[in-house]
């Protein structure tokens, strides 16, 4: 079993304080840092998922993704995100495939954050290159993403979305949250569990999503483990992995 992941990255930076006091004059909180957790983002946290999970991966993705940043600042008791600060969101550049074998992998994931690395008509020529795809993009969907096995998208995603065919709608596998996930009309509930983070869960989903439709080719099972994997992240700080 080996994939390939497709899509851009970046660097997550979380900076942990403490807050005791505010900024005498203005109206803002002092975080003293007490440590720093600094994880891949984006595509290479669906790699770092993977690894975790015992899949073998190859990722194509910018080389210029350590220069890329998002930082948060993050009170250490409650968790709370003051801040988050971007840096080099016009470095991701643009995707080569010209030098892939797909056929070497046993699925393809296209992990596209919409930052210019991947156009509608690169995800189309993926497609067709390999008949296990699965899609997660952060543009609206609709006709374009057709030949994608399976699509994940979630609810807020699904909500703005147009123009929706039914043969793009038959491929969608939505994130409800709390709620789980849902699947040509079904629904895949999760037990209950203390949500600490939000961050990174749905690259957790997709990595599990893949690992176990590989092994199984039941999708049914495999959204059932993605909700499980999404389960365990969502009670950790920050962007972790399983």
């Amino acid at each position: 079993m080996k994939v390939l992941i497709i899509g851009e990255s970046c660097k997550d930076v979380f900076v942990y304080g403490k807050v005791e006091r505010l900024e005498p004059a203005a109206p803002v909180p002092i975080v003293q840092a007490t440590n720093t957790v600094v994880n891949g983002g984006m595509a290479m946290n669906v790699a770092m998922n993977m690894k975790s999970l015992g899949v073998e991966y190859d990722i194509c993705t910018n080389s210029s993704w350590e220069t890329i940043t998002k930082t948060r600042i993050v009170e250490q008791n409650t968790n709370y995100m003051f801040l988050r600060m971007d840096s080099g969101e016009d470095q991701y550049g643009r995707c080569d495939l010209s030098q892939v074998d797909f056929s070497k992998y046993s699925a393809v994931i296209i992990s596209d954050y919409n930052k210019g690395y991947l156009t509608k008509q690169d995800i189309r020529r993926i497609c067709k290159q390999h008949s296990l795809t699965f899609l997660d993009t952060k543009k609206p969907i609709g006709k374009w993403c057709d030949l994608a096995t399976y699509i994940k998208i979630n609810n807020a995603e699904y909500g703005s979305s147009q123009g929706i065919t039914d043969s793009v709608r038959e491929k969608l596998i939505i994130t409800l949250g709390a709620e789980g996930a849902e699947h040509l009309g079904e629904k895949y509930p999760v037990k209950e569990a203390q949500v600490k983070d939000l961050s990174g869960a749905g690259d957790t989903f997709l990595a599990g999503l893949v690992k176990k439709y590989i092994e199984t080719k039941n999708i049914n099972e495999s959204i059932k483990y993605a909700n499980q994997c999404a389960t365990v992240v969502v009670q950790k700080r920050g962007v972790s992995t399983l």
